[in-house]
C-alpha cells in the first residue's frame, strides 16, 4: 500500500479547487454558527451572498497568498495569509475537509502559512476565531499562538491570537 503524503502549495484564489474549498469551509462554519444560535442551517441565499462577497481576492501576491494542502494528490484543505501591515500577517481560511482531519494536515498548513508570512516580511501572525470552533482554538494553542486583544472589528470573532514569527538566522 503506498504511503499517502501531504503537500502544500500556492493556489490561485479563483481556481476551481480554491472555490470548492472556500464553499466547504464557509458552509461548515456558517452552519455551525446558525445551528448553535438559531437551530437551523444557513439560509441558502445568505450563503451564496457571503461566499461571493468574500472571494479571496486579497489572498494574492505581493500582499497575500492562498495555500492548498493535498493528501495523496487530493485537495484536502486550505489556509490564507494576508499582510495587515508591513510587520503583521493575518492567518485566515484554515480548513480541512472532514474526511482529511486527524492526519496532521492542519498543523502542516498553519506552518506553511507561517513560512509564507515570513517570506512576505511579517514578524508576527494574528488570527481570529469563534468560541464554538474549539478544534481551531486547540490547534492554535498547540502551535504556539497566544490569546491577545482584539485587533479588528468582526461580529463573529470571539477569540484573537498572535504568534511572533522567528526568522531563520
Amino acid at each position: 500500500m503506498p504511503v499517502m503524503t501531504w503537500t502544500v502549495a500556492p493556489e490561485p484564489h479563483d481556481s476551481p479547487v480554491a472555490a470548492a474549498l472556500w464553499r466547504a469551509y464557509y458552509t461548515e462554519v456558517s452552519d455551525r454558527y446558525y445551528l448553535l444560535h438559531e437551530g437551523r442551517p444557513t439560509d441558502p441565499g445568505e450563503l451564496e451572498r457571503e461566499i461571493a462577497a468574500h472571494s479571496g481576492a486579497d489572498l494574492v501576491p505581493p500582499r497575500g497568498l492562498l495555500l492548498v494542502a493535498r493528501h495523496g494528490g487530493e485537495a484536502a484543505g486550505t489556509a490564507g495569509v494576508r499582510l495587515r501591515d508591513d510587520a503583521t500577517a493575518e492567518l485566515t481560511r484554515v480548513f480541512l475537509y472532514e474526511r482529511m482531519r486527524g492526519r496532521g494536515g492542519a498543523a502542516l498548513l498553519v506552518r506553511a502559512a507561517e513560512d509564507a508570512a515570513r517570506a512576505l516580511g511579517a514578524e508576527r501572525m494574528v488570527l481570529d476565531t469563534r468560541g464554538d470552533l474549539v478544534e481551531a482554538r486547540a490547534l492554535y494553542a498547540r502551535l504556539g499562538y497566544a490569546e491577545t486583544e482584539a485587533y479588528k472589528e468582526d461580529p463573529y470573532a470571539e477569540h484573537w491570537f498572535v504568534k511572533r514569527l522567528r526568522h531563520a538566522a
